[in-house]
């Protein structure tokens, strides 16, 4: 008896997390079109900062592929590895690849998360993370592993939306909303100091981090920084 419950719970719990995956994809095709308009200055920044020298580059949590164009965009020919925790995302992200003219030799799709990077020390010229350390599970560690597979004087590459100023209304807000995000968001945090981590990971070239806000929806997440930093 005991273990048609437990088999009942799991079913039901596998089935709750299916209708808020499916809220969440509805609520990001419905509902966020304007935000992606906003952000898609600062994403052209934030990749701006590769050049023809970055020829391997990993991109930590590249889901179904929407920055594919970006890359394709400065270099072709660029060698691509994707990482990511769900291994379903590895078809929609070698289609993205292909629509955004890379070629497909130079991808590969890799599962795995950003506190375990699957890649020897100095295997890459630059990782790119958007919109990721939010939803990590630990930042520092995420850091230490971006690290330690840049080759030296490499980049790191991150657009993030961050907490806001400590003892503002806006940040209480946040506090106060966090528990529900991280259910409809699959993971993602409000409250992260992303800013302060990479600071704090000690970067030997420096970081180079700029703060912009975001105005349209979702409004609770309009602090963002974006920039670059160097081993």
């Amino acid at each position: 008896m005991l273990f048609v419950q437990r088999m009942f719970q799991e079913h039901i719990i596998r089935r709750g997390r299916r209708y808020v995956r499916r809220l969440n994809s509805w609520l990001l095709n419905s509902t966020m079109q304007s935000y992606w308009d906003e952000i898609e200055h600062f994403k052209n920044k934030v990749f701006d900062e590769l050049t023809t020298k970055d020829e391997k580059v990993l991109e930590i949590g590249i889901g179904t592929g929407p920055n594919m164009r970006y890359f394709a965009a400065r270099n072709v020919n660029v060698t691509l590895l994707g990482l990511d925790p769900n291994p379903k995302m590895k078809k929609y992200a070698r289609k993205a690849a292909v629509r955004a003219g890379l070629n497909p030799k130079n991808f590969r799709f890799t599962q795995g998360v950003g506190e375990a990077i699957p890649l020897e020390d100095g295997s890459v010229d630059a990782v790119v993370a958007t919109l990721v350390l939010c939803s990590v599970s630990d930042v520092t560690q995420t850091l230490i592993e971006i690290k330690r597979v840049l080759r030296p004087g490499g980049s790191f590459i991150f657009l993030e939306h961050v907490a806001a100023e400590d003892g503002s209304l806006f940040r209480r807000l946040q506090k106060l909303l966090d528990p529900l995000q991280q259910i409809l968001a699959d993971g993602c945090h409000l409250t992260r100091n992303t800013r302060e981590c990479i600071l704090e990971a000690g970067f030997s070239g420096g970081a180079e981090i700029e703060t912009v806000s975001m105005y349209s929806f979702p409004w609770i997440t309009r602090p963002h920084i974006y920039g670059v930093a160097y081993k």
